[in-house]
């Protein structure tokens, strides 16, 4: 932000020069600022009314070539035009802040800073030197300084628009969305159609769902560039919270007509076309955001999903596996990873999946049970044992969840286990543990037994509960 402004005030300078051609001093820093409301430059540094001999002098020979380079985007040669600079321009503060700014976009940061503390030194109240002071501070992570630079800004220009664009994007970062909001919303006070500031306090609206402030903003940023693809993006976000789905698609496919090799935009378009019915559109949407980027898991978490709810049990367990592979931290996913292991007959990779389901959830006697489950499929009996002996501490021996855990220790004393998840008067609880004693029957290979109960979970039709899938697949092998 404080860079761009630094290399329009460059512009400016360079007009100026070349309007003042007749002597070669440089006006003061002043005459510039001036010169630049009189001319309200709209042309390009050199004007077509400029006196010939004019354009010969070198300093307008300086200001053209670096103006050229600038426009070029060839920062290099830029910078290597000031070590030819004309001594009557090396005292211009404007020149050596466009100097320190270029060596600071090159990467030269040691350079720009010194460069830099020597200009504030010089011009401790000029507001575009603590800007570029500012940048130097971002560019180093010094975060403290940053902040102490932006409020001298503030303290001289209380609406300084990209003073106020920087506090904002420290308050968004800190999730402070509020007052970014508040900081956005000065900025765009000085400035009503800063694009960043505009895209800003669109954002922080949409986030504390301010819903029709947000559409002004984004809605106003599409006036001024019909292509601004993140504008067309929140757009389509607004559309489809709001639940007008079709619209939301129009909104991101025009994005995406823009930006066709933008993933996000893709994680949009499937989930919009996913809610329209459109179950092949949403699949080939999401193929396309994990094509473009691999490595991030979101993609692969919505295909999982859809397979899951598609019955398509290979793809499911093809995709929760790629989700962990790329966001071991997801937690969410291993609960469902375990269960189409589990399906698949693969017990120790259903077993690693519900331990660390219960690493995040480690009360969870669900994700425990089907760890000692998984432990008797692979005969791997001790571990089963140490496993329960493990969660058994510290329950309340009367509890339900007690009593099953403790069937599954000692495999056995079912009896008086049946009876009490049978007087179990919560629906779900009764359900989850029906499901465990149709399982710990099946591991004791009396499969009748172990059908009756599977059945009667299946008859619940109450999925509120990962156990019930399992039932339902353990009843459907059985009639198979």
């Amino acid at each position: 932000m404080f860079y761009k402004k630094v290399l329009i005030s460059f512009v400016s300078a360079v007009v100026f020069v070349t309007l003042s051609c007749a002597s070669t001093e440089v006006a003061p820093k002043s005459s510039v600022k001036q010169t630049e409301k009189k001319t309200e430059l709209k042309a390009s540094p050199v004007t077509k009314n400029t006196a010939p001999e004019a354009r010969a002098t070198p300093e307008v020979q300086f200001a053209q070539n670096v103006s050229t380079a600038l426009e070029s985007g060839n920062t290099d040669k830029a910078l290597a035009l000031f070590e030819s600079m004309p001594a009557s321009m090396q005292n211009d503060s404007d020149l050596q802040t466009l100097k320190a700014s270029l060596l600071l976009s090159s990467g030269k940061t040691s350079e720009a800073e010194n460069l830099a503390k020597e200009l504030l030194a010089a011009n401790p109240k000029d507001v575009d030197v603590l800007g570029l002071n500012v940048m130097v501070a971002k560019s180093k992570g010094d975060t403290r300084t940053k902040s102490a630079l932006l409020k001298q800004i503030i303290a001289i220009d209380p609406k300084n628009p990209d003073a106020n664009l920087e506090l904002g994007d420290e308050q968004a970062l800190k999730h402070n969305y509020r007052s970014a909001r508040n900081y956005y919303k000065t900025a765009l006070a000085s400035e009503p159609n800063n694009t960043a500031a505009l895209f800003s306090y669109g954002k922080m609206s949409y986030y504390l769902e301010q819903d029709s402030d947000a559409k002004q903003s984004f809605e106003k940023i599409l006036e001024q560039n019909p292509n601004d693809t993140q504008a067309l993006s929140y757009l389509g976000k607004l559309e489809g919270e709001a639940k007008r789905y079709r619209t939301a698609r129009d909104y991101i496919n025009r994005a995406i007509k823009i930006e066709p090799d933008n993933p996000d935009f893709y994680l949009d378009l499937g989930t919009y076309s996913r809610f329209l019915g459109d179950y092949k559109g949403a699949e080939g949407a999401w193929q396309k955001a994990v094509k473009y980027d691999p490595d991030y898991f979101l993609g692969y978490a919505y295909l999982a999903g859809l397979y899951d709810e598609q019955n398509d049990f290979d793809k499911a367990l093809e995709y929760y596996r790629k989700v962990v592979e790329k966001n071991p931290k997801y937690f969410y996913a291993y609960e469902s990873l375990g269960m189409f292991a589990w399906h698949k007959g693969n017990w120790a990779e259903a077993r690693s999946a519900f331990e660390m389901a219960r690493a995040k959830n480690p009360d969870n006697v669900s994700y425990a049970l089907m760890i000692a489950a998984s432990y008797w499929k692979e005969n791997k009996i001790p571990d089963l044992k140490k496993c329960t002996e493990s969660v058994m501490k510290g329950m309340d021996r009367t509890s339900l969840e007690y009593a099953v855990t403790r069937m599954y220790h000692d495999m056995g004393g079912d009896i008086g286990v049946v009876q009490k998840v049978a007087n179990e008067s919560n629906r779900n609880k009764k359900g989850k543990f029906l499901y465990y004693t149709a399982l710990y029957f099946e591991l004791k290979k009396n499969s009748s037994i172990a059908q009756k109960y599977y059945a009667e979970v299946v008859g619940m039709q109450s999925p509120m509960f990962f156990e019930y899938r399992l039932a339902e697949w353990s009843a459907a092998d059985a009639a198979d």
